[in-house]
């Protein structure tokens, strides 16, 4: 990460170079817990009295590992669940197991999927729908209704959504959004799941029109898939990031963990939306993003769900590639985790 190369601090979250090149860099060097006595001891000092998120992606990424189900792609990957898309119909794509079509639209259906991702030690936790709310409205309150009874059934806490104006101008989008969500999270109240709407685009990667649109619906389950890339692709300087993701921490109930490597006289100015991304995308231990200031920010607002990785790279790696790739993002989200304590900081560790 390039923030490991120089100590930083921003408010209350304090990082020392060392301690961030031990928890960013025990992946690739293979300094993991038992190999190396510093960060053994990071590991030990940091997981007192902190609870581990679980590490989980998206399951479009699943079948990249050339594994024959969905169960083996997540063990290849060492994830312990997945963000599940959702069709119109209730079915979950991506969850692949020979012909087995996985679904929620019925009870019996979903006490199938709950033994199997049981018998796999596997979660879900979140649904991903994919809205389309100008065109359809009355179809995407009665669908958001049953994919939150399902998501309560089946102990998923967060439902993602989409808020994306296709027809209308952002002006008149924003009263439609904000009385439509209002209806969804009034028809749901019943199920406690929350929704969390994905900053992406050209109108919530924006931080005044996501805080008005929270504002306006005025409930406290509707919140943010925190994607912490797509702000980046949008253009706001890598400093600045920090700050927004320290403004809507507390409304974070599901993440997307994704990076971007831009230049170093592209990182801390401000790019046309989605400037080079094709070029510039990797996974997160590559990235600018510091996801040692990612996590501490997250824990600090309590946070409670996962950390989801989204790496939108592996359709141009190989299996064996794709896997290794996965496998080191992951195990970077759990040191990093072990390391920060419950305000944000890095353990302190006897010098190795």
């Amino acid at each position: 990460m390039v923030s490991a190369a120089k100590s930083s601090e921003q408010g209350s979250y304090t990082f020392s170079r060392r301690n961030m090149l031990l928890a960013s860099g025990a992946v690739g060097l293979g300094l993991v817990a038992g190999k190396s006595p510093a960060f053994s001891a990071l590991l030990a000092e940091g997981a007192q009295g902190t609870a581990q998120w679980p590490v989980t992606c998206r399951d479009v990424m699943l079948k990249r590992t050339g594994e024959p189900d969905c169960w083996a792609a997540m063990a290849a990957y060492n994830v312990d669940g997945v963000e599940s898309d959702i069709t119109d119909d209730l079915r979950l794509p991506s969850l692949y197991q020979g012909d087995r079509v996985f679904s929620v639209a019925e009870p019996q259906s979903r006490q199938e999927l709950k033994a199997a991702l049981e018998a796999a030690k596997k979660r879900i936790t979140a649904f991903c729908m994919h809205n389309r709310f100008e065109e359809r409205p009355e179809f995407e309150l009665e669908w958001c209704k049953k994919v939150a009874v399902a998501a309560k059934e089946l102990g998923v806490p967060a439902i993602r959504i989409d808020v994306v104006p296709r027809r209308m101008p952002r002006t008149e989008f924003l009263p439609f959004a904000v009385n439509l969500l209002r209806k969804i999270v009034d028809a749901t109240e019943d199920t406690g799941v929350k929704f969390a709407v994905e900053n992406h685009g050209n109108t919530t990667n924006d931080p005044t029109f996501l805080d008005a649109l929270f504002e306006g619906v005025g409930s406290p389950r509707l919140g943010l898939t925190l994607d912490t890339g797509n702000f980046y692709w949008f253009g706001h300087p890598l400093s600045r990031l920090y700050e927004i993701y320290e403004r809507f921490a507390h409304r974070a109930y599901h993440t997307h963990c994704k990076s971007i490597q831009y230049p170093a006289d592209m990182r801390d100015k401000e790019r046309p939306m989605g400037w080079e991304y094709q070029k510039y995308h990797c996974p997160i231990d590559q990235g600018d993003i510091d996801f040692a200031k990612v996590i501490g920010i997250l824990r600090k607002a309590g946070y409670s769900n996962d950390l989801c990785i989204e790496n939108e790279g592996l359709g141009r790696l190989s299996a064996e590639e794709a896997v290794q790739t996965v496998r080191k993002e992951a195990q970077l989200l759990r040191n990093l985790q072990s390391a920060i304590t419950q305000e944000g900081r890095f353990m302190p560790v006897a010098r190795a």
